[in-house]
C-alpha cells in the first residue's frame, strides 16, 4: 500500500454578491461562458448536466441581480433563434477569468506554506483565548511522569525553557498529556515569587526563569514586574511594592522568578 499523503492542502471557491446576493460563483460563470460559446440555453445546461428550466433560473437570476441583462434571447433568422451572451455578459465572463486565475495562484501560494499555516492557526487559537491567569506559555510536552494520583508534565515553550506542572493522573489522561502533543501553561501573576541575587540558592518551588526585568508598573500597594526570561517570552509577577523597593528592581536589572508545579494549570487545544 502506497504511503498516503497527508500533507496539509488548501482549496478555495471564488464567488461574487450582489447586495448580500449571491450572482454566482465558477458555475455559474461557466454557464455563461457555455451560452457565449454554443448560442443556446439547451446546449450549455446539458453540457452543465442540468434541467432547462434551472438554467434559465440561474440565468434569470444573474440578469435581476446584475441589474442589466448577461443572455439576451436572439429571435428568428437563419439558424431559428437562440440565446447569446451581451456585452456586460461577456465582460463578467473575462473578468471574472482573470480574478479566478490570480485567486488560484494565491491559494498555490498558500498551500506552500501550509505547514507554517497550520502551526500559526494554533497559535492564533492560543493567543485568542481569554482567561484570568496574567502568564500564558504555549508549548510540546516532552516528558510526562506518572503518579498514583498526580501526574508531573514537562513543557517545553523554547528550546532549554521547560514549565514543569503537577496534574492530576485523570486529569493528564483526559487532556492528552502525552510526549509530543501540543499544550499550554497558565500561571498567576500572584502565584510567582521574585527573587535576585538567586546564584547557588536552593528553592523547593518546581519552576525557575532566569531573566531581565522589561518593564514595572508601580502600584500604591503592589507593583506588575515582567521581566524577559527568552526570546519572546515573558513572565509577569505581582508583588507588594516595598517586596519591589527592597528587591532593588529596576528595568535591566536581572531577576529569577521562581513558582511551583501545582500552580500551573495545564490545557490542551480543543
Amino acid at each position: 500500500m502506497p504511503e498516503q499523503d497527508k500533507r496539509i492542502k488548501l482549496g478555495g471557491s471564488l464567488w461574487m454578491t450582489v447586495g448580500g446576493e449571491s450572482l454566482g460563483g465558477l458555475g455559474r460563470v461557466q454557464l455563461l461562458a457555455l451560452v457565449g460559446e454554443q448560442g443556446s440555453i439547451t446546449h450549455a445546461a446539458k453540457a452543465m448536466k442540468m434541467s432547462y428550466k434551472a438554467a434559465w433560473d440561474a440565468i434569470d437570476t444573474m440578469n435581476n441581480l446584475a441589474g442589466e441583462p448577461l443572455v439576451e434571447r436572439v429571435a428568428g433568422g437563419k439558424g431559428g433563434g437562440g440565446t447569446r451572451l451581451t456585452p456586460r455578459g461577456q465582460q463578467l465572463v473575462e473578468n471574472f477569468r482573470r480574478i479566478e486565475a490570480e485567486h488560484q495562484r494565491f491559494i498555490a501560494q498558500l498551500g506552500q506554506q501550509a505547514q507554517g499555516i497550520a502551526d500559526d492557526y494554533l497559535l492564533i487559537r492560543n493567543i485568542s483565548m481569554k482567561t484570568s491567569a496574567r502568564n500564558h506559555f504555549a508549548g510540546t510536552v516532552t516528558r510526562v511522569v506518572h503518579g498514583a494520583v498526580n501526574d508531573e508534565v514537562e513543557i517545553e515553550v523554547r528550546p532549554g525553557l521547560c514549565i514543569v506542572a503537577t496534574v492530576t493522573h485523570e486529569s493528564a489522561e483526559g487532556l492528552g498529556l502525552a510526549v509530543g502533543a501540543q499544550a499550554f501553561a497558565l500561571v498567576k501573576a500572584s502565584s510567582i515569587v521574585v527573587v535576585t541575587e538567586a546564584e547557588g540558592a536552593h528553592f523547593s518551588a518546581r519552576n525557575r526563569l532566569d531573566g531581565t526585568v522589561s518593564r514595572i508598573a508601580a502600584g500604591a500597594v503592589n507593583d506588575e514586574v515582567v521581566m524577559d526570561v527568552a526570546d519572546g517570552v515573558s513572565i509577569a509577577a505581582v508583588i507588594t511594592h516595598a517586596s519591589s523597593e527592597a528587591l532593588g528592581l529596576a528595568v535591566g536589572a536581572r531577576a529569577t522568578a521562581i513558582f511551583k508545579a501545582s500552580s500551573v494549570i495545564v490545557g490542551a487545544p480543543a
